[in-house]
């Protein structure tokens, strides 16, 4: 007989980029969502435009995930 052991992820961190706000947030949405199911919630968000020598927007953003409940 196999016991099995179950532990719940409690932090996680993700990094997100995209050339347009609009994609960098929808990236981050959909990530919530799959999240959730994990009973993960946002707990920060941190993110930053870069601008290339060439006039180009870069964004990215970094999200910590935690417990819901923690």
């Amino acid at each position: 007989m196999r016991n099995f052991e179950f532990s719940l992820l409690e932090d996680k961190v993700e990094f997100f980029e995209a050339l347009d706000l609009k994609t960098l947030e929808k990236k981050i949405n959909e990530q919530i969502d799959h999240n959730r199911a994990i009973m993960l919630g946002v707990h920060s968000v941190s993110h930053q435009m870069h601008v290339d020598e060439e006039g180009r927007r870069f964004y990215s953003a970094v999200v910590h995930f935690r417990l819901k409940g923690k």
